[in-house]
């Protein structure tokens, strides 16, 4: 579209006659055509266009007036179920849920294209981690309804881990690629995914290439009744697609062990009692007139780390099913709270390390209010020094490990009934020597329920695939 003078059209919007014929009729077709984005048509809403058009199938106006007109609330169970009763759930080769972004060349092409670029990233010229996040949750949920179908409705119950591998030093094309690596025949399955630098055409991605790595817990349900239903098994043919099942089995058999250990089923144990109690003789100490020593100045209280946010929930980042909110959003926007978080408690800029075992509890409706309130609930080193804790190698190098909470609630606008809607952990370094203490009971069990958290994502590593590799965030790179 041709541009025109600032002049031309502060004198078509005022009713001038001085501009020429051809220039008018230009203007007027410009000023016809406008529209109500002030970025150019090859933007996205924050995820991929290919991605995006499986996500939302109808426009929102369209959706919004068949509810209306059906009388019928599809966010609640209608008690009548609608999966056929014969499915197909014949096992499935691992490889047919295989999907990647593909376009021109099978890549997302941020150094190709700069208005694509231009959604990903932040005031500081970074590419935005929380953008890519949205990217990944959408891709699984294609992922899933590959192996599934369209019959059910599949969410996201939960974002078992999100770890960096090889940071980005340079802005380059990305592929994104997964599929579902665990699955029995019930209804939740495991999907991997994995986004790399873009290789060459006709070359295969290189284990340097590999940005990071990522689990999703997909769960399938009757779209009438809202209740679980069985998913078609895996059928595994060669010795690599045993090896990721068997890890999605151990990842399925760790979620349930953090479940029966529950610190709200549980007390904490010897360890974590003696802990608790150092820590509180610690807060005596500081606190006693006769003694001379203070809390130190790079001691922040628990409570005074928090980071609270409300907003309504707007139609744009709904689900496929419309009336709900897309859960790669939830993850956009935690994630860029927990980072608000972290670079406040340590007044440096963090670097994200990993999003450890995180949940969705329930789902967050189209025009509802979200609250969202980060905690800075683990920092290693601690602020009581204890040998078994010391999980970062580079505390030499004064940098500090903090682990991020993110608990998130939903209400309707009236403000009538609340629901919990999800917990995420996500982990960061940060360029300083700053520690974390909690002081009431609820506190102390944050902290002990996120070193639990941090010393099984490190073990977990350290026996792992991945060896070890895993990036500590002490690098440069250009995400954030």
């Amino acid at each position: 579209m041709t541009r025109l003078s600032a002049s031309v059209l502060r004198h078509l919007r005022s009713g001038a006659s001085s501009v020429k014929p051809g220039r008018l009729a230009e203007a007027q077709k410009c000023i016809t055509a406008r529209k109500f984005s002030s970025t150019a048509t090859a933007c996205t809403d924050g995820v991929f266009r290919d991605l995006t058009e499986a996500r939302i199938q109808t426009p929102w106006i369209e959706a919004l007036r068949k509810k209306q007109r059906d009388g019928e609330d599809p966010t609640r169970a209608s008690g009548i179920p609608q999966v056929p009763a014969n499915r197909n759930l014949e096992p499935k080769p691992m490889s047919d849920s295989y999907h990647r972004v593909i376009l021109t060349q099978k890549i997302l092409p941020l150094a190709q294209d700069p208005w694509l670029l231009d959604t990903y990233l932040n005031s500081s010229g970074h590419i935005r981690l929380g953008t890519i996040f949205m990217d990944l949750d959408a891709l699984s949920g294609v992922i899933a309804y590959k192996h599934t179908g369209e019959e059910v409705t599949t969410v996201t119950a939960a974002c078992d881990r999100i770890t960096i591998r090889n940071p980005l030093t340079e802005i380059c094309d990305l592929e994104y690629s997964g599929q579902v690596t665990y699955a029995t025949g019930r209804s939740s399955m495991e999907i991997s995914l994995q986004v790399a630098k873009a290789p060459k055409e006709g070359q295969t991605v290189q284990e340097k290439d590999v940005l990071m790595t990522c689990t999703f817990t997909m769960v399938s349900l009757d779209p009438g009744t809202k209740k679980p239903v069985n998913v078609s098994p895996l059928l595994l043919k060669t010795e690599e697609e045993k090896a990721l099942f068997a890890r999605g089995e151990e990842n399925s058999k760790r979620r349930k062990e953090l479940k029966t250990k529950s610190l709200i089923k549980h007390t904490p144990n010897d360890e974590e009692s003696d802990i608790i109690h150092a820590m509180w003789q610690k807060q005596l100490q500081w606190h006693d007139p006769n003694d001379p020593l203070r809390r130190p100045a790079n001691v922040q209280l628990m409570s005074a780390t928090r980071v609270q946010t409300a907003s309504i929930m707007q139609p744009q980042y709904r689900n496929r099913h419309h009336f709900m909110i897309f859960g790669g959003f939830l993850l956009k926007q935690t994630f860029e709270l927990a980072f608000c978080c972290a670079a406040s408690f340590a007044h440096t800029r963090p670097t994200f390390v990993s999003l450890d075992p995180s949940t969705f509890q329930n789902p967050v409706p189209v025009g509802s209010v979200l609250y969202m309130t980060a905690t800075v609930v683990y920092t290693d080193p601690p602020a009581v020094v204890d040998p078994a804790d010391s999980l970062n190698a580079s505390t030499e190098k004064r940098r500090t490990r903090v682990q991020v909470r993110v608990d998130s609630k939903v209400r309707n606008v009236e403000h009538g009934e609340t629901k919990p809607t999800g917990q995420f952990n996500y982990t960061f370094t940060v360029d300083a020597d700053v520690k974390v203490m909690p002081e009431t009971y609820t506190e102390f069990m944050l902290y002990i329920d996120a070193r639990r958290r941090a010393r099984q994502v490190q073990a977990s590593i350290d026996k792992g695939p991945l060896g070890g590799r895993v990036d500590p965030g002490e690098g440069e790179r250009v995400m954030e």
